[in-house]
């Protein structure tokens, strides 16, 4: 199973759309997760009429009708893995502890709102993945997102893959 992992497109706002090679990805992909900041509904619509698949939470800049129909975590398991998907997870202080207590029953966290890839594994053996954001990068130096596969219970093959400026 592939997963296809993006957060904070914050369409229309930052960008006109979601970069053709992300949707490239969306088209090879069993599972595109988002982790929150859409901004506009209309991609979620989009995504939905063109992908397998959606996993995905609203953000801090979702308004109401984000809100309406994404929950504020959402939980799948997907070939045997237990996923977790949150906007925001605090601090980068502490960040593994404190997730590993919030989402005990998860294999894998996906979270976003900082826009800075991040790929860590808690004492407990939660991964914590951002992808950072395919269409603003703020501080990054570039824009980001991921991919990754699924197979029997344990994600592999994680790859952070960044878009030209």
């Amino acid at each position: 199973m592939r997963l296809l992992i993006i957060a904070d497109t914050h369409v229309p706002q930052r960008a006109g759309g979601l970069p053709e090679q992300v949707w490239r990805e969306v088209e090879q992909a069993d599972v595109v997760v988002h982790a929150g900041d859409w901004v506009d509904a209309g991609l979620l619509d989009e995504l939905d009429a063109r992908s397998r698949r959606v996993i995905g939470v609203h953000g801090n800049n979702d308004g109401p009708s984000l809100r309406s129909r994404l929950p504020e975590v959402a939980r799948a398991e997907l070939d045997g893995l237990r996923l977790a998907v949150v906007h925001e997870t605090g601090a980068a202080k502490g960040r593994e502890q404190r997730c590993a207590r919030a989402f005990p029953d998860a294999d894998v966290l996906v979270f976003g709102h900082s826009h800075i890839p991040w790929d860590s594994v808690a004492d407990s053996g939660l991964r914590l993945l951002n992808p950072g954001s395919p269409t603003d990068r703020r501080r990054q130096p570039h824009c980001s997102y991921l991919t990754a596969r699924i197979a029997d219970g344990r994600l592999t093959d994680v790859e952070l893959h960044t878009l030209p400026r």
